[in-house]
């Protein structure tokens, strides 16, 4: 029993195929193929690389009834996504969030914490499990995709299925793109500074490209402080990773086990180090391009394998909770640009 639960908690119900490098080869080669090309089309479009990556990753679904490819997608769904979690501790910093100022990081906390509140409440209103809630709720107030994919894989499949996760992530994707056009115009509206522009497109946007996209639209300056505030919400994504681990009810008897995921200390260790500066550029530039492309691949990986009749009996409940959280990001983030920031 113990067992079971632990390995819905850090591994996945679903046991991954056991298979040697010929096995995972063709599965392998059709996430590499698909994720190239939602490379090539973001690079050349200007289109968010994980939204191309879920696109492509949907339009070959119908390969998944090919067991051939089995072990390779989910290799790819699973592993690379592990790594590509532990590798985006290169993009952090404790300077950067010391940086922030102690008004700023209790804001950036504190609107984490209610957007994903916000998705729990919405999600037991509109008849879904916490889980759920947690998955949709923690996506928007982290860092979208990534934080989709890091909190199913911590939540198990048990819990959140491949049609649940590849909903959240059509629904983050669509509404992080949607906030990346409209948030510059409401801070042009409100005539903000550069710094309150900056926490409020860095606090508000889900995914870091679009974040970052706004606020150096904005302007310069403003581009510098989303890049700050946003990266401090990714630095949440392993506490959060953390908690949400701790806090799972683990059932009657159950022994206690290891708290955090393997993942998640790797994440703090790696962001340690980088904390020092030890790291050379060229490397953290590396990792980081390593990370985007593990990710990627994940997300192609894990729309393959969606089961697309689950995605349509959904309705657009999981929609809606996603929306709710969105709202409630973008309003505290915007009352804290204009009441606490400058």
């Amino acid at each position: 029993m113990a067992a079971d639960l632990y390995g819905d908690l850090y591994s996945d119900i679903e046991t991954a195929p056991k298979s040697d490098w010929r096995g995972y080869a063709p599965g392998l080669i059709v996430v590499t193929m698909g994720t190239l090309a939602a490379g090539f089309l973001s690079d050349h479009y200007g289109v968010p690389l994980t939204l191309m990556a879920l696109l492509i990753g949907l339009a070959l679904n119908f390969l998944s009834a090919d067991a051939r490819l089995t072990p390779g997608l989910a290799f790819a769904s699973r592993s690379l996504l592990r790594w590509g979690i532990v590798l985006v501790g290169v993009r952090i910093t404790a300077g950067q969030i010391v940086a922030l100022g102690p008004v700023a990081l209790l804001c950036v906390v504190a609107i984490v914490a209610a957007t994903m509140g916000a998705g729990v409440l919405a999600a037991r209103k509109l008849g879904q499990d916490t889980a759920f809630g947690v998955l949709a709720g923690g996506s928007v107030a982290i860092c979208g995709a990534s934080a989709a994919m890091a909190l199913a894989t911590t939540l198990g499949e048990k819990r959140t299925s491949q049609a649940q996760l590849t909903l959240v992530l059509v629904g983050i994707s669509a509404m992080s793109a949607s906030a990346m056009m409209l948030y510059p115009l409401v801070a042009h509206a409100f005539h903000m500074s550069d710094l309150k522009a900056g926490f409020l497109l860095g606090a508000a946007i889900h995914d870091v490209a679009q974040a970052l996209g706004a606020g150096y639209s904005y302007s310069d300056g403003a581009g510098g402080i989303a890049a700050i505030v946003k990266l401090t919400r990714v630095a949440l994504l392993a506490p959060v990773l953390a908690v949400v681990a701790m806090c799972l009810p683990k059932g009657e008897g159950a022994a206690k086990g290891p708290g955090v995921p393997w993942f998640v200390v790797g994440f703090f260790v790696l962001a340690g180090i980088n904390s020092f500066g030890v790291i050379p550029p060229i490397v953290a530039t590396g990792a980081e391009k390593a990370a985007a492309a593990m990710l990627a691949a994940a997300v192609t990986a894990t729309a393959i394998r969606s089961p697309l009749s689950q995605l349509l009996e959904a309705g657009p409940k999981p929609l809606i909770i996603i929306g709710v959280a969105t709202l409630v990001a973008f309003g505290l983030a915007l009352a804290a640009a204009l009441l606490l920031i400058g």
